[in-house]
């Protein structure tokens, strides 16, 4: 398995994947971790082109992102993105996104691409900080930006009524500049 860059070109299958993950959005055994309900489980195109656009944009541009793959041969795997805030004078921040392959889960595959993201972040860029949104209803998402070094800084509650439930939203940060 190696985690790389994700090129224009990947844009097909990882438009695949990220639609496969969207079905399995609150599905089963499979926690919340999209604010959409059941009938709204599409990846749309005003998605793909945040994608398709952000990609073409340099980092620190407005409407920049990064995304990493984590693959297998032609398999994704899993993925981590990173973006610009929307707010004006935030260019020392950046948004973190990711998702992992459900036959990937809990085997550290998250964890990794974390760490190759802050790594990242921290010798290749001018961010201080890496944020992230995150359902609360998602426990093992919670615990895994925790143990990573991220910490809840603000929490919108009943932010979202989805298939019936209420579900908070939380905020997360990480400091690129504190110890692993």
């Amino acid at each position: 398995m190696e985690i790389r860059l994700a090129q224009q070109k990947d844009l097909p299958g990882f438009f695949e994947y990220l639609a496969q993950q969207l079905k399995e959005n609150g599905s089963d055994n499979t926690a919340l971790f999209h604010p959409l309900s059941r009938d709204q489980l599409e990846l749309s195109d005003a998605m793909k082109s945040r994608f398709r656009d952000g990609m073409d944009k340099v980092v620190g541009e407005n409407g920049w992102r990064q995304i990493w793959l984590a693959v297998e041969g032609e398999q994704i795997l899993g993925h981590i993105d990173l973006r610009h805030h929307d707010e004006p004078n935030t260019q020392h921040r950046a948004l973190l996104g990711m998702g992992v392959s459900r036959l990937c889960r809990g085997q550290g595959l998250g964890k990794q691409l974390i760490r190759y993201v802050v790594d990242w972040a921290a010798t290749h860029s001018a961010f201080e900080h890496l944020d992230l949104w995150v359902l609360s209803t998602n426990a093992p998402a919670c615990r895994l930006y925790e143990r990573e070094g991220f910490t809840q800084c603000a929490s919108i509650s009943d932010m979202y009524r989805i298939d019936g439930r209420s579900v908070s939203y939380l905020m997360m940060t990480r400091s690129l500049h504190q110890p692993d």
